[in-house]
């Protein structure tokens, strides 16, 4: 059944979160997108999911996708050494760069990368503009992405918001993404993510993956 999108979103409180039965992934045309789980961002404390919680959940939907012969792809950010390739718009609480120790955007060990995954470098938040993400998930097919990493309302978020203007279908995967704080985390999946797909559990999509 249609919803009306300018009706209200009720909330949801993460804890309640659970996945529908009948979510029915179709493994042939679905893609794992993990978000900035490298080293430079998973040392960072975030909420309301530890770094290790959400990099032991996202290697698990990555091996379960790999598994099922389903691409998996790895996104971390990097910006050049002098950071001219960095935004910088003015705003009121602008993004802090700092001199990144040498291995800051490698990939956390855990996630890979393994044979066959695709890894895709962005220069800003979201994983769409200026990459080949795109060309890649429908040069092979792709109509739905899971979707994980850090941090639920910048990184995931804004690849998101791309990802539903282009017509993908999207499931979060609420326990393998955190951000900065609870407040941030919960605004993304009580108040975004439910427009623009479908907000799911770790064990659960694991559990669809496994089946028949």
């Amino acid at each position: 059944m249609s919803r009306d999108l300018d009706s209200p979103v009720k909330m949801i409180r993460v804890e309640d979160l659970t996945i529908m039965k009948n979510t029915m992934i179709d493994r042939s045309k679905t893609a794992l997108v993990v978000i900035d789980l490298q080293k430079g961002i998973v040392g960072r404390q975030t909420a309301p999911h530890a770094p290790d919680v959400v990099v032991k959940n996202a290697a698990a939907l990555a091996e379960a996708c790999r598994k099922n012969g389903m691409p998996v792809f790895l996104v971390r950010v990097a910006l050049s050494a002098d950071r001219k390739n960095a935004l910088h718009p003015v705003a009121d609480a602008p993004m802090q760069f700092q001199n990144p120790p040498p291995d800051w955007t490698e990939i956390v060990p855990e996630m890979g990368p393994k044979p066959g995954d695709l890894v895709i470098t962005k220069r800003q938040w979201g994983a769409f503009y200026g990459t080949e993400l795109d060309l890649e998930l429908r040069r092979r097919g792709m109509t739905t992405l899971i979707l994980c990493g850090i941090s639920t309302n910048i990184g995931v978020e804004s690849t998101a918001r791309f990802a539903y203007e282009y017509g993908y279908n999207q499931i979060f995967a609420e326990d393998a993404m955190s951000a900065l704080s609870a407040e941030e985390h919960a605004l993304s999946v009580n108040k975004i993510f439910p427009r623009v797909g479908l907000v799911r559990k770790t064990r659960e999509i694991l559990d669809d993956l496994s089946g028949g």
